[in-house]
Formats: C-alpha cells, sequence, structure tokens
C-alpha cells in the first residue's frame, strides 16, 4: 500500500498554465506499509475495515445482498408488489418464483460487494503479514493472533459466495490473476476449510472486549456450519466433523460474552437493543447509535404508516418484507415466537387504544395486518399471489426491536451472525442424519432445550419432542421458525432437498435443481472470459 500527496509550486502552476510540461513536485507526505503502520492500533484499524464492509453485503441492506437472496428465494419471507408499490421490475417476484436470469442488478450488486470485501482482507493480509511485531509494540503472538483474524474473515466471505455460486475463483493477492480460473465447488471448500483449520485455534477466546471481532468461538461456529453443509458444498457428508465443532462451542470452548455460552432464557435477549450481553450470542455485527452507526434497516418490514407511532421511534416503514402466510401458521398460537416476533392484527399508538390508519388501500381506515397476500384482504381469508398484495398484507418483522426513541440503548442492536442455538440445531442435525434420519434422545434433548423456551409451563409436556415425533421433516419446520429472518432458509432448504421439490404459498415446485446455484452475474462473464457460468443458465 503506497498512498502519496504532492503539492505544486505557485512558479510550477504558473509554468504549467503557460504549456511548459517541466514540472518539479514537492512531496510532504508518503504512506506505505513501512510507515502506516506504527501501533496494534493501526493495525487493528485496518483489520477491521473489511469486517465493516461485509455488513453491506451480509445484512446491512435489505434491497440486495446474501440476505436479500437467501431470504427471498426460500418459503418464509417475500416482497410482493403491494397496489403501486413494490413491483421494481419485477426483482422480488423473480426472487419467490426462482425465475431469475444472470441479468439481475441486484445480484450484481451482491457479487460485487463480497468480492470487494474479498479484495479488502487480501489487501490488508499483504500488508500486516509483512510486518514486525516489534516495532509495533506486539508479540509474535499477538501479530500471528490478527493475521489469523483476517484469514478466518476472509474464509467466512468464501463460505458465503461458495454458497450462493458454488463454482468461483479463489484469489489470495488484490488483482493477481487479473482474470482469475472458476475453481470447483468442492476446492473452494478445501480451501474455507483449510484456512478456518489453520487459523481457528490461533484466535482469542470471544469475550465483550472481541464483540465485533473474529474470535475463536466464531471460527468453531463457521467450521460448524462448513461441516454441516459438506455433503452439498463438496459431495462428502462431514456429519462427525459437525458434531466435534459444535460440541466445542457447548462445551464451553471458544469463550462467550458473558463467560461460557449458553442459551438465552429470553425470546428477545439476542436480538434487543442490548443484545450484546445475550449469553448466547457468538459472532455478530456492533451497532451504536450514539457513534452515528445505529441499527436502521427494520423499516424493511414495516408498514409505510404504522411503525414509528405504534412503537414510539423516529423512522418509517418501507413496506417492503412480509411473512410468507404458510410460514406465519407454522406456529402455534400458544407459541411465544408468535406472540413477540412478528408485527399482526390492529396497530395502535404506542400505550394508547388510538388506531393507527391506513395510507394507502386502507387510506383512513383502522389499520390491520392480515395474514393473507390478496386484494380486498382486510377481514377476508384466502393467501393470495406475489402480485395481490396490500398495504397490510403479511405479518411482518418484530424479532430486533431498536427501543423507543428516549431509551439509552436505542438503535444500539447488534445483527447476529451466530449464535448458540444455531450450533444446537447444528448438532441435532447432524446426531439424526448419523442414524438414518431418526431422533436419538441426544438430538431430542437438543431440540427441546430451545424449544422449551417458548412455551408455559403447563403447555410445556404437550409440546415437547420425542424420538418419534422429532422427525426431519419437523426438525426443518422447527429450525425455520427458530431462526425466521436470519437470512439462514434458502440454504437449509437447499440441504433438505426442499428448495425446488418444496411447495409454499404462491410457489409451486420447479423440479429444477440448477436453481440451487445462482448465475455468475453477465457482466462479470463478460469481464472474465475465465469464469464458467453455472450449468442452467
Amino acid at each position: 500500500m503506497k498512498i502519496t500527496y504532492t503539492k505544486l509550486s505557485t512558479f510550477s502552476l504558473m509554468i504549467f498554465c503557460l504549456g511548459c510540461m517541466d514540472l518539479d513536485e514537492t512531496p510532504y507526505s508518503e504512506l506505505s506499509k513501512s510507515n502506516f503502520y506504527n501501533s496494534k492500533l493501526e493495525v487493528l484499524q485496518a483489520t477491521l475495515r473489511p469486517f465493516t464492509h461485509m455488513q453491506a453485503w451480509l445484512a446491512f441492506t435489505g434491497q440486495s445482498g446474501y440476505y436479500y437472496h437467501n431470504e427471498l428465494s426460500a418459503d418464509q419471507v417475500a416482497w410482493p408488489q403491494k397496489g403501486r408499490h413494490g413491483y421494481d421490475n419485477g426483482d422480488h417476484i423473480r426472487q419467490h418464483y426462482h425465475t431469475w436470469t444472470p441479468q439481475e442488478s441486484r445480484l450484481e450488486n451482491t457479487w460485487s460487494l463480497m468480492w470487494s470485501g474479498v479484495g479488502y482482507v487480501n489487501a490488508v493480509l499483504e500488508d500486516i503479514e509483512q510486518l514486525d511485531h516489534e516495532s509495533l509494540g506486539m508479540t509474535s503472538e499477538e501479530l500471528e493472533s490478527v493475521i489469523a483474524e483476517s484469514r478466518v474473515l476472509r474464509a467466512f466471505h468464501y463460505m458465503k459466495i461458495m454458497d450462493l455460486w458454488g463454482n468461483v475463483p479463489v484469489v489470495t493477492k488484490v488483482g493477481d490473476p487479473v482474470q482469475p480460473e472458476t475453481r470447483s465447488r468442492k476446492e473452494v471448500f478445501e480451501f474455507v476449510e483449510s484456512e478456518l483449520l489453520e487459523n481457528a485455534d490461533k484466535l482469542q477466546n470471544l469475550s465483550p472486549e472481541l464483540l465485533g471481532r473474529v474470535s475463536k468461538a466464531s471460527a468453531y461456529a463457521m467450521l460448524s456450519e462448513l461441516y454441516l453443509n459438506a455433503e452439498i458444498w463438496s459431495g462428502e457428508a462431514r456429519w462427525d466433523d459437525c458434531i466435534t465443532y459444535s460440541d466445542k462451542l457447548i462445551n464451553g470452548e471458544g469463550g462467550g460474552l458473558t463467560g461460557t455460552l449458553q442459551l438465552d432464557e429470553d425470546p428477545l435477549g439476542p436480538f434487543n437493543n442490548t443484545n450484546e450481553d445475550s449469553p448466547e450470542n457468538i459472532f455478530q455485527f456492533p451497532f451504536d447509535r450514539t457513534q452515528g452507526f445505529g441499527y436502521n434497516w427494520a423499516a424493511f418490514y414495516a408498514g409505510f404508516s404504522n411503525m414509528s407511532p405504534a412503537l414510539d421511534v423516529n423512522y418509517s416503514g418501507n413496506n417492503a418484507f412480509v411473512v410468507i402466510p404458510t410460514a406465519f401458521d407454522a406456529y402455534q398460537e400458544n407459541d411465544i415466537r408468535k406472540q413477540e416476533w412478528f408485527l399482526f392484527g390492529p396497530q395502535y399508538r404506542y400505550g394508547t387504544t388510538e388506531p393507527i390508519l391506513g395510507s394507502e388501500e386502507y387510506n383512513g381506515e383502522p389499520f390491520v395486518y392480515v395474514n393473507n397476500i390478496r386484494k380486498n384482504s382486510q377481514g377476508q381469508t384466502g393467501e393470495g399471489s406475489m402480485t395481490d398484495g396490500e398495504e397490510n398484507s403479511g405479518a411482518r418483522f418484530h424479532k430486533y426491536r431498536s427501543g423507543r426513541q428516549g431509551d439509552d440503548n436505542y438503535l444500539n442492536n447488534d445483527y447476529v451472525i451466530y449464535r448458540l442455538t444455531e450450533i444446537y440445531f447444528n448438532k441435532a442435525e447432524a446426531l439424526m442424519r448419523q442414524n438414518g434420519g431418526t431422533a436419538t434422545a441426544e438430538a431430542v434433548d437438543l431440540i427441546n432445550q430451545s424449544r422449551k423456551r417458548y412455551f408455559g409451563s403447563e403447555d410445556w409436556p404437550g409440546e415437547s419432542y420425542n424420538t418419534g415425533t422429532l422427525t426431519m421433516d419437523e426438525l426443518l419446520a422447527e429450525r425455520g421458525r427458530e431462526f425466521i429472518f436470519e437470512g439462514k432458509r434458502r440454504t437449509d432448504l437447499i440441504r433438505f432437498g426442499k428448495f425446488t421439490a418444496g411447495t409454499w404459498w404462491d410457489k409451486t415446485p420447479d423440479g429444477d435443481e440448477h436453481t440451487e446455484l445462482y448465475p455468475i452475474p453477465y457482466d462479470q462473464i463478460i469481464a472474465n472470459p475465465n469464469l464458467e457460468q453455472n450449468p442452467g443458465y
């Protein structure tokens, strides 16, 4: 890295105006990796730059990115047209119907954002791998750990890129090669695996001081996910390895934000505006409104008119994402998640019984969210379609709560990437798949520990699973109920063989497995002829 700033003398500028090309430059500041990195702080600042960029492609923007594609192509969240709003060139409709093409602008944006993230990590590594730890006031172990953070973060980028596109290049240096060749998905998997295994134990244990950085616990969680999906991503099942790295977290290895990781008894604890204190969160993006970086994307889930007065917040809804009716119906009425994680039914001004009024199809009428997506839907039944929505269509997102405007922690919710509950589910699934799809007592116990939090003591005995009732289909259903809105559903459906074969709401089985991978964007194929388009596109 080298940045040079120059200043032209007044005389030289005058001569330049007269047409002379013999210009003298006086450098007054030159930055290179040899004199920019003077301390541990400066190394950490550079290391965290790719992490802040990752928010753009993983979660922070609802309009394009990994989250958009992993949710809107699945069976729980949709962005239907609602009257005169939300058609958006049919982008969201094609996501739901799996009729996307290589010319999708949102997919192109996602590709660019994710590969830019890889470039940021590569640039940092090229710099810091050459530094002398003593000149930075660091031990060799400290510098090695920071380098390991970047390599694990790069592996995470590649795991998610591999998830969306499968066969992609593997590049570890900026611009070298200029036009990299496609590698098989198995080769990408092996690269991710080797980077994680080589670096995981060089990382620090998770602690409050490591919030917003890559820890040993987050690397173990990545390995748990990698091996859970290994059969899809590499062609070889790795259930034992998934269990091994899940156990490390379940047994307390890798640290935790509050000491040892444990399930949070509060259904909103992992998501609320003090969720940096949740005992189950492993890896998350920190947000802090007081630092000018508040959590602000919940608006994609609420309607135009109801968000601000209903929740006493200073932002409005974008009337974008809705809960698919079949996904909302998957919850029982006595499930606390159904009561707490959704906006549904009549909407009132916060703390009052004064109805909020609609502003579009129900202008001036009391606003009521309904569990269907169809015209003239208020007070009616029937599920509708992707082009029949109205302003009140579908239950809405309420899992992450920003708090009221006067709250000290207003908009301070951290976005969770991994939490311990997911690790419980990963291990339970691996145990069941090892057992021919039949639940073991240990798998049942893992899922029941999670599920028990959402039912009252009187209801719980009848809602608990046993080895007969926890089937593979029920495990997928419970996984959907638990991780709704968390950007994981497409990956889960593919692993369970339901992504192209499944039926939900306004989508019928397409039976075409090529849609389990997205197409390489057309513009990228044109720019790099060494890229190979995925089959079917």
